[in-house]
């Protein structure tokens, strides 16, 4: 495990530090090109349901049963699984929906606004711009954790994560950095901001490393792992999937999502 530790910090740096891609995107970029970010959105999906059910969820119980045996370790599993899904999801609820960052922008939205001289020192856009940059710190970090474990656990499952929640990134950096500019007309400011809002992720990785290094246990790893597995389920279904149909592509989001699967699916029988 310790020979994967530095590649699994550096997976997870470049998944939370790509919310900068989206918001060079919405600079360097005048239109949003909504086919690609719904098929990309259901492929992030596509990958992380099929591998949190068919690997993370195994190790789980494969690390829980050998430790507290056939019936306990099933039922830890599953508590595990259960309690991801209720931790992230409370973090979800602590974001107001008319803030949300899952909100849906688009590039257009600065080529049609970049002329308006009254967005300069917009307070009330600024306010909104740092809490979704602080709302997207909060969904990142147990994101962190979960990159992190998957690099711990097994490379061939940490990349294709890492990138799918890259991609997922993506759409969060417009969010982030569309209300700061508008705030302060200023691409700079907002870049950053938007780019540091990722930082959570390394910053839950470097959490979890500690508290794996103090109670580290076949039993803490088992639920970990199955907590990660319902981080993952959790944010494909109430974040990927519908933000990728928002952008007006059904059949392109769940395209992605079965080639998500497809390709999820292949890489781990080419490395058995």
């Amino acid at each position: 495990m310790e020979g994967n530790i530095l590649i699994a910090f550096g997976l997870t740096i470049f998944a939370g530090l790509s919310t900068g891609i989206g918001s060079a995107l919405a600079f360097f970029t005048k239109t949003t090109n909504t086919k690609f970010l719904s098929w990309a959105l259901g492929f992030s999906g596509g990958v992380m349901i099929y591998v949190s059910f068919t690997e993370i969820l195994g190790k789980s119980r494969e690390l829980l049963v050998h430790t507290q045996g056939e019936v306990a370790g099933n039922w830890y599993a599953v508590l595990a699984f259960f309690a991801g899904i209720f931790v992230i999801a409370i973090i979800d609820l602590l974001v107001p929906s008319y803030e949300n960052p899952h909100e849906v922008h688009r590039v257009e939205e600065l080529v049609i606004n970049g002329n308006n001289k009254n967005r300069i020192k917009n307070s009330s856009l600024m306010r909104m711009g740092i809490f979704m940059a602080t709302a997207i710190a909060m969904h990142n970090f147990p994101e962190g954790i979960a990159t992190f474990a998957a690099g711990l656990t097994d490379m061939k499952l940490a990349i294709p994560i890492a990138i799918a929640i890259a991609i997922h990134n993506i759409p969060e950096g417009i969010a982030v950095s569309i209300p700061i500019y508008y705030a302060t007309g200023k691409k700079r400011k907002a870049f950053l901001l938007s780019f540091m809002s990722g930082l959570a992720e390394p910053l839950g990785a470097l959490i979890g490393y500690f508290f794996l290094s103090v109670f580290f246990s076949e039993t803490i790893l088992g639920i970990l792992f199955g907590s990660v597995a319902g981080i993952m389920v959790f944010i494909s279904v109430d974040e990927l999937l519908p933000t990728a149909r928002e952008y007006g592509f059904h059949h392109q989001a769940i395209y992605g999502l079965v080639a998500g699967m497809i390709v999820m699916a292949i890489s781990l029988l080419l490395f058995i």
